[in-house]
């Protein structure tokens, strides 16, 4: 199995210690191709150019908030899943990103390891079986 073939999972947040902590669980239990970004510029880039299967992404981050991310996520990439991962809790971001980026989960730190793997490993399949379903109509 190439790079290529790997499950993508991009992880976004303002705290490297975040991205480090997430990647090295996934590397531990997965085989997915795992990339991290504390620039969410940097981020939006990336997954306009790259196949990506789930983003998971802060909320409140400079330059660029996580709603307005995962927007740009969802205009390149419709297919890919959308994850807010927030220690900011706020029923009314939570609503707005609900509503204006299709998200997937939101979920809050401090994160369990076990429901985030399980909301990523949910949200490749979806995001694979959505794929599979536009090239069959395309």
């Amino acid at each position: 199995m190439d790079q290529n073939d790997k499950p993508a999972v991009v992880i976004v947040d303002d705290e490297e210690m975040v991205i480090t902590s997430i990647r090295a669980f996934l590397r531990l239990e997965t085989a997915y191709a795992v990339e991290g970004f504390t620039d969410p510029e940097t981020a939006a880039r990336y997954v306009e150019t790259k196949r990506v299967d789930v983003v998971v992404s802060d909320y409140l981050m400079p330059k660029m908030n996580g709603i307005q991310l995962l927007a740009r996520a969802k205009q390149a990439q419709p297919e890919a899943t959308r994850v807010l991962l927030t220690g900011h809790a706020d029923k009314q971001s939570a609503i707005q990103a609900i509503n204006e980026v299709s998200l997937f989960q939101y979920l809050e730190k401090p994160w369990e390891n076990a429901q985030l793997l399980l909301v990523i490993q949910n949200g490749i399949e979806r995001a694979q079986l959505l794929r599979n379903l536009r090239d069959k109509i395309t």
